[in-house]
């Protein structure tokens, strides 16, 4: 069998477990050092430039997504910043209207001060497809499902467009995680994730990855960890690596936790929209089937409350802490308008439909009942 042959699981658990060969050693070792001596078999010189750890999760990584390359960063925003700073002053992106808080706030403050150009569309409805072919965008940004509404944005159908024009398309896969989409095969030329989120699965580390099948931008991708110094620490890269071990089985659960939560909550009094991709109601829910396994961790909620209220409901939850972030063991909740997307403008948030009553549940692995109850207990106190 063929390392490519091999299962999702099984590639998990036993790539990544490089350089033993002397020691055996099941798990591979932290190689907390800053430097290399010269002319080692292996090539390294200087972490900033690579390391073991690094190695071990990008091979791992690059199998689960089955591309050729794979480039880890500090963060998923400097994951963001390695892509965006490879453009040059004039060039066009064009985005999809909802997107992550910290992704408009780079563009809008940081690299709109140095010449690159964002338009947002709702890439939802294809008929805004048509501006990839008017404006000829250096490059096409995309989240599916996107943050925090969820929406499901059509991968294959806006990539065969953009190749229409030859421009990549990026798609922000950290919602949906290797396991239940590969953006890549549909194709996307830049598959983006936050490890910090479900990769690691354990809220103890920051990370981020951008892979791709393009040589070209596997060298940028390379030169941004290097000259912009976006690379994560040995240790916080071991424990990525430890933590996708266990990928496949926490997102099942979280799944089928997300599943059974979304369902009741579409039966309770006082919600006025429930949002879970692989609800029927959904609007993209046959997209989601199609180009997703499952669901993954995350609902979205609209209470009809005003922004002090449904924080007050946030904090009565006690299974779900109120935090920033998502797809750890635990479950979460956030408020997005106060919280990831609250450098979004409030007249754009509410545009894209982030108001003050939108809350986000990052569903844990948790007995689903256990937090089926802590719900309801915090819905009761509000009469909803």
């Amino acid at each position: 069998m063929t390392d490519k042959q091999r299962g999702f699981q099984t590639k998990s658990v036993h790539e990544g477990r490089g350089y033993s060969e002397l020691t055996g050693a099941v798990m591979p070792p932290v190689y907390l050092t800053s430097t290399f001596e010269l002319g080692n078999p292996e090539g390294f010189d200087y972490t900033r430039s690579g390391n073991p750890n690094f190695r071990l999760l990008e091979s791992t990584l690059a199998a689960l997504e089955e591309a050729r390359f794979a480039t880890c960063f500090a963060s998923g925003v400097s994951a963001i910043t390695a892509v965006v700073s490879s453009l040059k002053s004039g060039d066009r992106v064009v985005a999809e209207e909802n997107v992550y808080g910290c992704t408009y706030r780079l563009f809008d403050r940081v690299f709109g001060k140095f010449g690159i150009e964002v338009s947002y569309f709702d890439f939802g409805d294809p008929e805004n497809w048509e501006h990839i072919r008017e404006l000829r965008p250096t490059l096409i940004w995309l989240e599916s499902p996107t943050n925090p509404s969820l929406k499901v944005v059509d991968i294959a159908g806006i990539s065969r467009v953009a190749g229409e024009v030859d421009a990549p398309v990026l798609v922000d896969n950290t919602f949906a995680s290797p396991y239940h989409q590969q953006p890549l095969a549909l194709g996307a030329t830049l598959s983006l994730h936050s490890t910090t989120k479900y990769i690691n699965g354990h809220s103890d580390c920051l990370g981020g990855v951008v892979l791709t099948n393009d040589p070209t931008w596997q060298d940028r991708m390379i030169f941004s960890q290097k000259a912009l110094g976006l690379q994560p620490s040995p240790f916080d890269a071991w424990l990525t690596t430890r933590g996708v071990r266990t990928l496949a089985l926490r997102m099942e659960r979280h799944s089928a936790n997300a599943l059974a939560l979304a369902t009741w909550l579409e039966s309770q009094p006082g919600i006025e929209q429930v949002r879970y991709p692989f609800l029927s109601s959904h609007p993209q829910h046959e997209l989601a089937k199609r180009q997703m396994s499952a669901g993954s961790g995350l609902i979205v909620i609209n209470l009809d409350l005003d922004s002090e209220a449904a924080l007050a409901f946030c904090k009565r939850l006690e299974l779900f802490t109120l935090a920033e972030s998502l797809g750890g063991v635990e479950s979460l909740v956030c408020h997005p308008a106060t919280m990831t997307h609250a450098a979004i403008p409030a007249e754009q948030r509410r545009a894209v439909g982030i108001g003050d009553g939108l809350v986000r549940f990052s569903v844990g692995i948790e007995d689903a009942v256990d937090l089926q109850a802590d719900i309801a207990q915090a819905l009761k106190a509000f009469d909803a």
